[in-house]
């Protein structure tokens, strides 16, 4: 958290700030673990303030905020970092303010609990070289059938682990991984191999109905009340997941399954067993050979 939805409301929340300039960058006085800004804050404030802010793009799970000049200011908030209009949540872990003009916002606050995220400042050059496509695969909202099928399918990962590999797919974390493979019906460790033409068309239509639900939602704000909107309102989409979080209870689906926890390169996975049903590997394969022994 923040994933693809969540990153997607922060942009909707802060669009009014297109046009305004950037007067003054502050960085806040904050005694917590800082975050990541770069170039050098001398730097910093040379190239971007007295600059306008032409469009507010997301790229997977960062904002980038576009300047002339074509410069980006790309603010990844990782696992607990909000950007905001409003006022924060609290004081004690506020990181950056952009104050601006020309707008009827006045400030865009960047805030951190846990001081994971980062503030970077990066030309067009850099920004292709960090974020363009030899480093991030196509967003999860615009990829077609076909590509993600083609990016995937000859993988021997599990696709719950391989949908969270941003090179492939951006802008899907844990949570969202999640939702996608029970609505699709899909064992989270099945093969990417494994997986027929009919899954992969199920797997992406459940991809843009769980994702497309979740931005109409504004994401997702879990129990520790972290994620908030630009206004600093909490999210409301975990009152629908159908799967993430809810280990031992009844499926909400079938109502026959008892959900399930496994692990997954380090990460909860949550999953159905009556909804998902794992199909043994390279069962064709094992037949012929039961059936070679039988004839010799």
């Amino acid at each position: 958290m923040p994933e693809l939805p969540e990153v997607e409301t922060m942009r909707r929340g802060i669009l009014e700030v297109e046009g305004s300039r950037v007067e003054k960058i502050d960085w806040l006085p904050c005694r917590l673990k800082p975050i990541l800004t770069a170039p050098a804050k001398h730097l910093f404030r040379r190239r971007a303030v007295g600059r306008h802010i032409i469009k507010v793009d997301r790229v997977g799970k960062r904002l980038a905020l576009r300047l002339e000049g074509g410069d980006s200011l790309v603010i990844e908030p990782r696992m607990t970092g909000l950007v905001l209009l409003a006022d924060p949540p609290d004081r004690e872990h506020l990181r950056l303010r952009f104050q601006l003009s020309a707008t009827s916002a006045k400030n865009i606050w960047y805030w951190d609990r846990r001081g994971l995220g980062s503030v970077r400042l990066l030309s067009k050059r850099a920004f292709e070289k960090a974020l363009g496509p030899s480093k991030l695969g196509p967003d999860a909202l615009d990829i077609s059938k076909k590509d993600l099928a083609d990016r995937l399918s000859t993988s021997r990962r599990e696709i719950k682990v391989a949908l969270l590999d941003q090179r492939a797919l951006a802008g899907i974390g844990n949570l969202y991984a999640a939702e996608i493979l029970h609505l699709a019906g899909i064992h989270p460790q099945t093969r990417c191999e494994q997986l027929k033409p009919a899954q992969w068309l199920s797997l992406h239509q459940a991809m843009q109905e769980i994702l497309s639900q979740a931005i109409a939602y504004e994401g997702s704000t879990l129990s520790d009340g972290t994620y908030r909107n630009a206004l600093n309102q909490a999210g409301s989409y975990q009152t629908q997941h159908r799967i993430y979080g809810r280990a031992g209870e009844i499926c909400t689906s079938c109502r026959a399954g008892t959900v399930l926890r496994i692990l997954q390169a380090q990460r909860s996975t949550f999953f159905c067993p009556a909804c998902q049903v794992r199909r043994p590997l390279h069962r064709k394969t094992k037949s012929m050979h039961t059936r070679q022994r039988g004839t010799v």
